[in-house]
């Protein structure tokens, strides 16, 4: 199994490297030999079985320098072909079709919804702490404007940005990145904007003055906002379980 590590010059790459290293040299159920590539010749994408797409920084440095590599088309097509994706933190962020962040940026449009600032005026999205530890597949932020969770209503501007450390997560759904865990899990998140989308897209929620999509996923796309080679226990079994799709 050949995984594709996507090098456009934003983010940690190496991090996601060792993480995946360590999970393949351990013993997992797929049993399958993987090779790692770091690729930023948008014709070796299309030799992979898995890509992911790691980034820390700017969404729009971001999303240029894909745009000068020409690996943004070749996202896109990977994404058609039915092979797995997963984006990590900046990397989720760009799968979506746009954001706000220094201005508006079109995103690859993998997964429909937007990137807002924490405690923007658009950042009012429903507050789904009644509906922790339901298990239903239909929960979301509200895309409506309608509801503010009462924290940030109140103190909009008390929020600290960048959001940075451990959190918790809250599952929706019972998707496969996050096949065996459960229902409550802390990941380790550094952000500063957070995405919007609807139910059909949330896989897991987490609050921080209002709630906010940490993982999300469309078809064979999968994005998470906490970083998952930061995160121990609970990154490295997301990871495994994305080497094991």
């Amino acid at each position: 199994m050949r995984i594709g590590i996507l090098d456009y010059d934003v983010g940690n790459i190496t991090n996601v490297i060792r993480c995946l290293e360590r999970i393949s040299s351990l013993a997992f159920s797929s049993k399958r030999e993987i090779q790692i590539l770091r690729i930023s010749n948008p014709d070796i994408i299309f030799t992979c079985d898995k890509i992911l797409l790691p980034g820390v920084g700017a969404f729009g440095v971001a999303i240029t320098n894909l745009r000068k590599k020409n690996l943004d088309n070749a996202i896109i097509e990977f994404a058609k072909s039915g092979r797995f994706i997963l984006g990590i933190c900046l990397g989720m962020q760009l799968l979506f079709e746009k954001s706000y962040e220094f201005g508006t940026h079109d995103g690859l449009g993998l997964v429909q919804g937007e990137v807002i600032k924490f405690g923007s005026e658009d950042s009012v999205i429903q507050d789904l702490s009644h509906e922790k530890g339901k298990k239903q597949d239909n929960i979301t932020p509200n895309t409506s404007n309608q509801s503010l969770n009462l924290f940030c209503q109140n103190n909009p501007n008390h929020l600290k940005i960048p959001h940075i450390g451990w959190n918790k997560n809250f599952k929706t759904q019972n998707h496969c990145i996050i096949k065996d865990m459960p229902e409550e899990f802390y990941l380790y998140f550094v952000h500063s904007y957070h995405a919007v989308c609807g139910k059909e897209n949330l896989v897991a929620y987490c609050d921080y003055g209002v709630s906010f999509p940490s993982i999300v996923a469309h078809e064979n796309v999968i994005g998470m906002q906490p970083h998952p080679e930061r995160s121990h226990d609970y990154g490295f079994k997301i990871m495994r379980n994305f080497l094991e799709l």
